[in-house]
């Protein structure tokens, strides 16, 4: 049984805290990918913020997301960038990944300056994301790569997703996307 979700700071990690989103990560992409960095996991933005579920000590959940400033088309546009989204392979289909993603926007709405939360996915999960709030949007999307920084990387057709934080704000500007850095 699932005790507790926590939303955490990255600057407030503990040790603890730091060597259980290690675990969960590498039991997930250590053999693909190498060790989980908790500055650079895996060449990706890190997080302003770990939403963490926790099966008693062990944990079982997590999504992150960064808080920045992008360009859309001539707008700027505050964002809660997201990713380090997983659940420990043994307990997927069972509603952490829907808890732990409700709690992540309960954080992004505690930010008064975040617009929406903005996130790039493999088609696999698109549905999950959409029975959670977000929705796809067509862009073109301009970031530095996480494996080559001096190089930026120009998609057109992967799946991107926005969850419109504040109700007031349901409208995405025109445009193409600069992430101003790397993905989440």
């Amino acid at each position: 049984m699932v005790e507790h979700v926590r939303n955490v700071p990255h600057d407030s990690l503990s040790a603890g805290d730091t060597a259980e989103l290690r675990s969960l990560f590498d039991r997930e992409y250590a053999a693909a990918f190498g060790p989980w960095e908790p500055d650079a996991p895996y060449g990706y933005a890190p997080a302003d913020v770990h939403t963490m579920v926790f099966d008693g000590a062990e944990l079982v959940a997590h999504v992150g997301h960064q808080i920045r400033t992008i360009f859309v088309g001539s707008a700027t546009v505050t964002v809660a960038g997201t990713g380090g989204v997983l659940v420990d392979a043994t307990r997927r289909a069972t509603g952490l990944g829907t808890r732990a993603m409700e709690h992540a926007q309960d954080a992004m709405r505690a930010n008064p300056f975040v617009s929406f939360g903005y996130l790039g996915c493999r088609d696999e999960v698109i549905a999950f994301y959409e029975a959670t709030g977000w929705r796809r949007i067509q862009v073109v999307e301009h970031c530095v790569s996480w494996q080559k920084p001096h190089e930026i990387i120009t998609t057109r057709d992967s799946p991107i997703l926005i969850y419109p934080v504040h109700s007031s704000l349901q409208e995405w500007p025109e445009g193409e996307v600069d992430l101003h850095g790397t993905p989440w």
